[in-house]
């Protein structure tokens, strides 16, 4: 971002809909505020992160995805809840249901990053394989369709071994 780049208006044109996209996938709006915060913050330090490659709602929703995708892959005490909480995996779920929403949340900390940026716009909103593919990932859709089998199997074989 440039030096003469208004934070304070981007947070006011923005802030809204990195509060969204964190709660989609963090199920929690506590947690989303935290985002919230820590993307701003973070821009203060490193403004050049952004650097007008993209436009700023492009920016802020890749961002907050990845903040998310991060802390979600970072609490300590993933196994215990994925344990405890998620319900196996089935491919038979609408992407729309909030199944869906409760049971990705519970599993995105145990994907690769590709698996689980996937697995949310795929679940969580509702995209085809070609739309993540050329919209998201800048791959084939036949390879998004590939990352969604390989997480469907492995919640299959975990549920067969439970």
């Amino acid at each position: 971002m440039s030096a003469g780049l208004d934070l304070e208006m981007l947070y006011r044109e923005y802030g809204h809909i990195v509060l969204r996209r964190a709660r989609q996938i963090l199920g929690s709006a506590e947690e989303a505020e935290d985002v919230l915060q820590e993307l701003f913050t973070s821009l203060v330090a490193e403004p050049q992160q952004f650097a007008g490659r993209c436009a700023p709602s492009t920016f802020f929703y890749a961002a907050t995805t990845n903040a998310c995708l991060t802390r979600l892959r970072n609490q300590r005490n993933r196994r215990r809840l994925i344990d405890e909480q998620v319900q196996p995996w089935s491919t038979d779920l609408d992407p729309r249901s909030p199944e869906a929403g409760s049971a990705v949340r519970g599993v995105l900390s145990q994907l690769t990053h590709a698996e689980a940026r996937a697995v949310v716009y795929y679940y969580l909103d509702g995209m085809t394989h070609a739309e993540i593919a050329k919209e998201v990932l800048g791959c084939s859709a036949r390879q998004v369709c590939n990352l969604l089998q390989r997480v469907s199997r492995r919640f299959v074989k975990r549920k067969e071994a439970s």
